[in-house]
């Protein structure tokens, strides 16, 4: 099983908003295979010895230093805490405050200290979708099921809603005459189907009531498209299965469901490339970091894209934005490109963080902006 906690805006925005000196970072890949997780914890050890080292350098008080030294061996010796992973850890450590998240996707061994958090890693499991739910509807079966990477399909259980069309409206087809129903015309047969249609999505309202999981359908096109028209829930995905799922197995709809996440991750990202090429005639993109950085501070960024592993040392002025670069970081600075993702969060941007091959360019971010700057 894989065990996740993502982080939400609201938390990454307070995680953002936090300014404690020595403020430490760490992201590091792991597994949800318990019995595999010594190398995970070994690479924790390393990373905690190197953020010692750098707060030890710039001379951070030397108890707080060994407060946070202490809360890092905590971590490494919680046989409990490392038998419940995902596939990516991230930690957020002061000398006061220890927090958590574990998220679906792997994360690159990294450290960051300074007098804020580094964010910019969070970003990918918030932006985009690893778990789905699919809907396989039909005449003859309706099953929900939730489906996320290397993990087991899961049947979710869901109160009043039927196993078939024949439970939901007490006929055993579609298209057989009933009692309130004189014929079997097409009309008969599209009224029974899109009542079938409102039963189960009403069943599905009270469960999914408050979410942002994607739900894919598994339908054959007329049921789909009746089912469309009535559905509730803001977070059905505009394609699926167009077919029956009457004979199709839990994994080979969870199969086909990974697949179609690919494709809406994919989407969102090409559609962010698209509109970074449409606005860059008007001088409303910008892929230039210290341009970014200026927008970031006007609060002008209304998309971001960011490679979610390139770290570029320096410092943004906080009135200007005008941006200083270092060589190498230390905790006296932090990384400019994460600075950027963060002012661009705090006011109201769209943050995609994605591999480097998914830029339009060569540099470490893309910027669409809400006006030239």
């Amino acid at each position: 099983m894989l065990y996740v906690d993502i982080p939400t805006i609201s938390e990454l925005q307070a995680l953002a908003q936090e300014r404690t000196p020595g403020s430490v970072s760490i992201f590091l890949p792991t597994t949800p295979v318990s019995i595999e997780l010594s190398n995970s914890r070994i690479a924790l050890k390393n990373l905690a010895k190197e953020a010692v080292s750098q707060l030890e350098a710039a001379g951070h008080d030397k108890r707080r230093t060994a407060a946070i030294e202490a809360h890092l061996e905590d971590l490494v010796e919680d046989d409990t805490f490392w038998r419940f992973q995902a596939h990516g850890l991230a930690i957020f450590i002061t000398d006061s405050s220890v927090k958590t998240f574990r998220v679906p996707n792997a994360l690159s061994p990294l450290v960051e200290v300074s007098d804020r958090f580094h964010l910019k890693p969070l970003f990918r499991a918030v932006s985009f979708a690893n778990t789905a739910y699919v809907l396989a509807l039909a005449e003859g079966e309706v099953r929900l099921l939730e489906i996320s990477a290397d993990v087991p399909i899961a049947k979710v259980s869901v109160p009043g809603l039927p196993e078939n069309a024949t439970e939901a409206l007490g006929v055993s087809s579609l298209g057989v005459k009933t009692e309130s129903r004189r014929t079997d015309s097409s009309a008969g047969q599209r009224g029974l189907r899109t009542q079938f249609a409102r039963i189960v999505d009403r069943a599905l309202r009270k469960e999914l009531a408050g979410q942002n999981i994607p739900l894919f359908l598994a339908a054959d096109v007329t049921l789909a498209g009746l089912y469309r028209s009535v559905n509730s829930y803001p977070h059905l995905i505009d394609f699926g299965m167009d077919r029956t799922p009457e004979k199709m197995s839990d994994s080979e709809l969870a199969a086909e469901v990974r697949v179609l996440l690919d494709r809406l991750n994919a989407g969102k990202v090409a559609a962010a490339r698209e509109l970074f090429a449409a606005r860059s005639s008007n001088g409303r993109s910008t892929a230039d970091v210290a341009q970014a950085a200026v927008a970031s501070t006007m609060g002008a960024i209304d998309t971001l894209l960011v490679d979610m592993d390139a770290v570029v040392p320096g410092k943004i002025d906080e009135e200007t934005g005008r941006t200083t670069f270092d060589d190498v970081g230390t905790a006296s600075n932090y990384g400019v490109v994460d600075e950027i993702a963060r002012r661009a969060l705090l006011t109201g941007a769209t943050i995609l963080a994605v591999r480097a091959e998914d830029l339009p360019g060569p540099g470490p971010l893309a910027a669409i902006l809400r006006y030239p700057v």
